[in-house]
């Protein structure tokens, strides 16, 4: 069965494009990219690889073009391991006509720091979304998704994944995390693009989301930046 986080890139008549996505030895699907999420399932049969999967958008800024006009598409994709990568293809009911293809590669997460500790109250388990604004000044930010579950952080975007761990209490939380880039950003992200940055964080929760500020060490650049989450759907524990 699949486990852990992944990296995919797919391809559509109207582009291509790439993220993340968490897989549970229980068959759950949870991730996404910069502007949409994906919650699913999936199951195993004889070597072959069933997904259903609901691709729902996230990123509402203005600016943000999808490569389709249409959200909360249910899509379902068949696929086969080759080495430890897996090649689907699939379809959506709501894009006729639209073939897609998917390989999910996946990411190292050895390194992740152990769980923090999470309160009766913590902040509950839970796929949620991220938006980032940079802070002192400095222009731009970042959207992505973030798997919280049990202390543990995972997620990413179209660039960069996320590896890490949060504690939490009383409605205050603090963590850390890893940003990696997993896929060439091509100087469409030059705050974190080819560094592997460290990030602390701390703010506060509640039954929606959360927020913080924090501070990434991107070589020798201290960056303090303002997150909010918004809780797309919730993980069992």
């Amino acid at each position: 069965m699949l486990q852990g986080l992944y990296k995919f890139v797919f391809e559509t008549p109207r582009g291509s494009g790439s993220g993340v996505v968490f897989a549970t030895p229980d068959g759950k699907l949870y991730g996404g990219n910069s502007g949409s999420s994906l919650v699913g399932s999936y199951t195993e049969q004889d070597g072959v690889y069933s997904s259903e999967l609901i691709m729902s958008r996230h990123n509402h800024d203005p600016n943000y073009v999808p490569h389709y006009p249409v959200d909360n598409i249910p899509m379902t994709f068949t696929g086969v391991l080759r080495g430890n990568e897996l090649y689907s293809e699939g379809h959506a009911p709501a894009l006729p006509g639209a073939a897609l293809k998917a390989v999910m590669t996946p990411i190292n997460d050895a390194d992740a720091p152990p769980p923090g500790k999470v309160g009766p109250d913590g902040i509950s388990n839970g796929l949620y979304s991220i938006h980032i604004r940079m802070l002192d000044g400095m222009d731009g930010g970042n959207t992505g998704v973030m798997l919280l579950q049990n202390g543990n952080i995972r997620g990413g975007d179209a660039f960069f994944d996320y590896i890490g761990a949060y504690s939490s209490a009383n409605g205050r939380w603090k963590g850390e995390i890893v940003n990696r880039e997993h896929t060439l950003s091509r100087g469409e992200r030059p705050l974190f693009g080819g560094y592997e940055v460290g990030i602390g964080f701390s703010g506060t929760y509640d039954s929606e989301g959360a927020e913080g500020e924090a501070t990434a060490l991107a070589g020798k650049r201290s960056i303090r930046f303002k997150a909010v989450l918004r809780k797309l759907v919730a993980v069992e524990g």
